[in-house]
């Protein structure tokens, strides 16, 4: 297959369009916690466990998903992964009406499930639909459209779901009765971009079943391929592991903390710490991300890595000790260096596997359970100490492993 061909253009646009979708859902998470933490009356520990339902779905459907891949092809999982995205979307309407935050949490684990799907499938087909040389360069490309969505899902979502409702003031002095009624009134604003967004997904996933996707041939080594520990014998994936766990675990605290870190430590209102979030964090992500794809012609990915997680490192410091808006503007300069971060430790990890890449691009995905382990730290560390800044301690910490697989952990050393 000639990789100008007019169907393999056409593939790498439609698998594109994956990562804008689920890079949307995943953005929907920072507007979801202070809405539900709200409506439920929840602790910030509490609020966290949205991240937790999401994340944790990683960690459970990775095999599944990457035995999906194996036995049927990148096309059968892609079409398995949007079929349960749009299920639990459509599940928001019942979990609405029931007024159940365990049904919502539920709804999302099912999307995450989707979800978990789809990154194993897309993750590696768009890395390897092409010249090995730039797979790096077309990943991060793909992921570009990631950062886009998580420009656009905080502005759309806010104005869709963060209504004005009443003040935590004015339901102090209500009954019982009346408080559950406007909160559940509050609750139900999330129906409407739930059931657009699983209607949308129904589409593109009507569109995949009809679209002839190429199928990518890798080399077949009957001594691999065979065991999660076989794989794993691969010191570099290895550490991409550890990295990625790190690495989404960072993310999610920036992310779906940063409208209750904004409003505690700039004083912002949730509105405008959602544009702050879109615009702000949303933007240099994907300006991070297009920089990226331009900067690897010139450096080598694992250095820019390194570079990147070494700034945050910095960025970090300075949101845990400012004040004001100094803070906010040092979490939007996090997502920008967070911004390669993923594509980058992902191709980095699956370099040489061979056989091995459905089992390690798994194992990657596995890893992004470090998103349902690492906010609940942060919620922790905030309710203990009453202060959300202190929590970013948490990424801190986490950029200072990615930078060590940046600097060494990424080098390919064979089977041991």
């Amino acid at each position: 297959m000639s990789q100008t061909s007019a169907s393999t253009k056409f593939a790498f646009a439609m698998i594109t369009s994956l990562f804008f979708m689920w890079g949307f859902v995943h953005n929907l998470d920072p507007i979801l916690i202070p809405h539900l933490k709200k409506s439920f009356s929840l602790t910030t520990l509490q609020s966290s466990l949205i991240d937790s339902a999401v994340f944790i779905a990683y960690f459970v459907m990775a095999l599944p998903a990457g035995f999906i891949m194996k036995k049927y092809g990148y096309k059968a999982g892609i079409i398995a992964g949007l079929s349960l995205f749009a299920i639990g979307s459509f599940l928001f309407i019942p979990a609405a009406n029931t007024q159940q935050y365990l049904f919502f949490l539920l709804a999302l684990f099912i999307i995450a499930c989707g979800l978990t799907i789809l990154e194993t499938a897309a993750n590696p087909y768009a890395s390897l639909l092409g010249d090995p040389a730039t797979s790096t360069q077309r990943l991060n490309f793909a992921q570009s459209f990631n950062g886009l969505a998580a420009t656009l899902a905080p502005i759309i979502g806010a104005r869709m779901i963060l209504v004005e409702g009443n003040s935590d003031e004015a339901l102090a002095v209500m009954s019982e009765s009346a408080r559950k009624l406007a909160l559940a009134s509050e609750a139900a604003s999330v129906k409407t971009p739930y059931m657009v967004l699983g209607l949308v997904i129904l589409v593109i996933t009507l569109v995949f079943a009809f679209l002839k996707l190429p199928e990518i041939k890798e080399t077949e080594n009957e001594t691999g391929g065979k065991s999660i520990l076989h794989t794993l014998r691969h010191a570099h994936l290895r550490w991409a592991v550890i990295a990625q766990f790190f690495y989404v675990g960072a993310q999610v605290c920036v992310f779906s903390f940063f409208i209750l870190f904004a409003i505690k430590s700039a004083g912002l209102t949730k509105m405008q710490a959602a544009n702050y979030l879109g615009w702000g964090c949303g933007m240099a992500f994907m300006i991070g991300r297009f920089a990226g794809t331009f900067f690897m012609r010139f450096i080598a990915p694992n250095k820019l890595l390194a570079f990147y997680a070494a700034m945050n490192v910095l960025l970090s410091l300075a949101a845990i000790t400012m004040t004001g808006m100094a803070t906010v503007y040092a979490v939007i300069g996090i997502s920008f260096f967070m911004s390669i971060m993923f594509p980058t430790i992902f191709d980095l990890g699956i370099k040489q596997l061979e056989s091995d890449t459905e089992m390690g691009s798994s194992l990657i995905i596995m890893s992004i359970v470090g998103g349902a382990l690492l906010p609940p730290i942060l919620g922790y560390i905030s309710d203990v100490t009453g202060n959300i800044q202190i929590g970013y301690s948490v990424p801190l910490v986490c950029f200072v492993v990615i930078f060590y697989f940046g600097w060494k952990g990424y080098k390919v050393k064979g089977i041991s």
